[in-house]
Parts: C-alpha cells; sequence; structure tokens
C-alpha cells in the first residue's frame, strides 16, 4: 500500500508540473501572438477573439471526444449553464474595466484578486492559509505591483466594473475547482462542457463590448491573410490555454493559478525587454526578482505544508489501525474470542 501511494504520489506531482509547465508556455505564447495581432496588425477585438477562442477550443474538444481521447460525463446542466456565463461574464468585465481605467489600476485589479480569493475562500469554505503563505502572496503581490503598476487614475464606472470583474473572476475560479472535486469530474470534462456557453455569451457581448472600447466594426475590419493566419494561431494556442487552466485549478487551487499567472506576467515582460528590446527601467527588474522570491516561497511553503498534512493523516491511520488492532470489541467481532460462548455454554450444559 505504502509504494502504491508513492507512486500516485510522484504521479500527481509530475501532473501538476506538467499541467504548471503547459500553462506557462501556452500563455506566454498567446500573449506574443495577440500582441502582434493587436499592435502589428491592428485586430484590437479582444472579446471577440476569446469567443472564437473558446468556439474553436469547443470543437478541438469535440474532436478528441469523438476519437475517445475522453470520455463524456454529464452532470448538472444548471450548474454548468451558470458557470459558463460566469466565466464569460468575468473576461468581458475584465476588458471593459481594462478600457475604462488606465494601465495601473487595470494591473492593480488583477493584483486583487488573488487576497479576494483567499478572503472568499476563509469565508465561505472555511480554508486555512498559514502565516508563511501569507506572506508569500504578499512579496509576491509587492513585486509585481513593483514592475508593472505605474499610475493610478480613478474614475467611478472604471472602479464598479473593476470590483465587478475582480468578485466574478474569483467565483468562477473557485467554482472551477469546486465542480471539479463536487462532481468528480476531469478539467476535459467541464470545459467540454462549459465552453458552448462560455464562448456564446461573448459572441453575443463581445461586438459590442470591443466596438464600444475601439469605436471600430469587427465585421468590417480588413481581414488580409496575415490577420488571418495569426488569429488561426492565436485560436489553435488557446486550446491549449483554456485545456491548462482548468488542468491548473483543479489539480491546485485558484490561489495558485493565479500566483502563475502573475509569473507569466513577470515572463512576459522580461520576454519584451530582452527579445524585443521594449522600454524598461530598474524599477521593472527589481519588482520581477521581488515577485519570483515571493514565488519561490509560495511553492515552497505549499510543498512543505502539502508533506506536512499528508504525514499526519497518514502517521493518524496507523494510529488508527494499532487502535484497532487492540481493541477487544473488535477483537470479539473478528472471532478472537469465538470459542468462548460455546466454552461457557458446554459448561453449563454439565452442570445442568
Amino acid at each position: 500500500m505504502g509504494e502504491n501511494q508513492q507512486q500516485q504520489q510522484q504521479r500527481f506531482q509530475l501532473g501538476t508540473i506538467g499541467a504548471l509547465s503547459l500553462s506557462v508556455v501556452s500563455s506566454v505564447s498567446i500573449v506574443i501572438c495577440n500582441k502582434a495581432l493587436i499592435t502589428t496588425l491592428g485586430f484590437c477585438f479582444a472579446t471577440t477573439l476569446t469567443s472564437w477562442h473558446l468556439l474553436v477550443t469547443f470543437c478541438s474538444l469535440h474532436v478528441a471526444l469523438w476519437v475517445k481521447l475522453f470520455e463524456h460525463k454529464g452532470f448538472d446542466q444548471k450548474t454548468v449553464l451558470g458557470f459558463g456565463i460566469l466565466n464569460g461574464t468575468s473576461i468581458g468585465l475584465l476588458n471593459l474595466s481594462l478600457g475604462f481605467n488606465s494601465v495601473g489600476f487595470y494591473q492593480m485589479t488583477k493584483l486583487a484578486i488573488i487576497p479576494c480569493t483567499v478572503l472568499l475562500e476563509t469565508l465561505f469554505f472555511r480554508k486555512q492559509f498559514s502565516r508563511n503563505v501569507q506572506l508569500s502572496l504578499t512579496v509576491l503581490l509587492l513585486g509585481v505591483g513593483i514592475a508593472t503598476v505605474t499610475d493610478l487614475q480613478l474614475n467611478v464606472v472604471g472602479s464598479v466594473l473593476s470590483l465587478l470583474a475582480v468578485v466574478t473572476t474569483c467565483v468562477a475560479q473557485i467554482m472551477t475547482n469546486t465542480i471539479q472535486k463536487k462532481f468528480k469530474v476531469s478539467s476535459t470534462q467541464l470545459l467540454y462542457q462549459s465552453c458552448p456557453y462560455q464562448a456564446l455569451t461573448l459572441f453575443l457581448v463581445g461586438p459590442f463590448v470591443d466596438g464600444f472600447l475601439t469605436n471600430k466594426n469587427v465585421f468590417s475590419f480588413t481581414y488580409t491573410p496575415y490577420v488571418l493566419a495569426f488569429i488561426v494561431l492565436s485560436c489553435l494556442i488557446s486550446v491549449s490555454v483554456n485545456f491548462s487552466t482548468f488542468l491548473v485549478i483543479g489539480k491546485t487551487s485558484p490561489v495558485t493559478y493565479q500566483v502563475l499567472g502573475h509569473l507569466k506576467t513577470c515572463l512576459v515582460l522580461a520576454f519584451g525587454y530582452i527579445l524585443l528590446r521594449d522600454p524598461f527601467s530598474w524599477r521593472n527588474i527589481l519588482g520581477i526578482l521581488v515577485a519570483v522570491v515571493g514565488m519561490v516561497l509560495y511553492s515552497y511553503y505549499c510543498t512543505r505544508e502539502s508533506q506536512q498534512q499528508k504525514a499526519s493523516e497518514a502517521s493518524a491511520q496507523l494510529s488508527q489501525a494499532k487502535e484497532s488492532e487492540s481493541d477487544p470489541l473488535i477483537t470479539v467481532e473478528n472471532g478472537g474470542d469465538a470459542q468462548k460462548p460455546s466454552a461457557w455454554k458446554s459448561k453449563k450444559d454439565l452442570q445442568a
């Protein structure tokens, strides 16, 4: 049993590392692709593009289901419908938040997702975060804030949109984790069932949101071969992005996924500084280094606490097994004193 548990633990750790790596590589790749699409080619319809991403993801998963790469598992459709609409709404609100706020305030909005997630999980799920984990998250947020937050221009509409974006994103990511555990579905099964609702939500509101933010019409845009090629490439990469997102949240937690998201931000910034010669300052470099220290501390403390929890559970099971072996009632039930009643009865018969 011990060897089997160790093998299962090793497989889980390898699967988690693979999910985290896939998420980082695919997310950084799609940011680079979309940056070229928006900045160089002038295609700035982010919300509509996301709806196409989800549609291509659903089609890809349908093909995977057809060739039996995974099994379809149906569960509560109301939950799937609500989850899909909530996910699509959170994406639209994040894009609106970026449109109504400065870049610095938008980065602060993204930073607020982690403490909001910690608060919601503590209040509604009674999840406890140690002081070491809280300290590492503080260091991480401080580093990302130094590296990315520049100006803070506040306005009422932008602040309300940012608040709604933070809350809906936190709830959607917590639901991703809880739905997979409650209904015992894989990340692929959940993504396959929720994709159509997410895509439909964004497809309906996307052109209006993009038109409001850019004063352009996505349907009247001139689609050159280069634009179409980058859109197709972006959609193909998005399959990996969406799949790895559900996979990471299912295997770890919403907070860990947000930490990973800030790692991606730092990697994208570093990529821009090194390869694209984007302008940078020592403040950016200092912020990235501080953020990396926070991420290393978070990974270390989470791993150590997870090992301690598993060790305490194993020792509790062992002590419980020992108590059960020494318990006379259990011994009687297992037949240890099965001869005593018959001996007492035979003696009684002799006396009679």
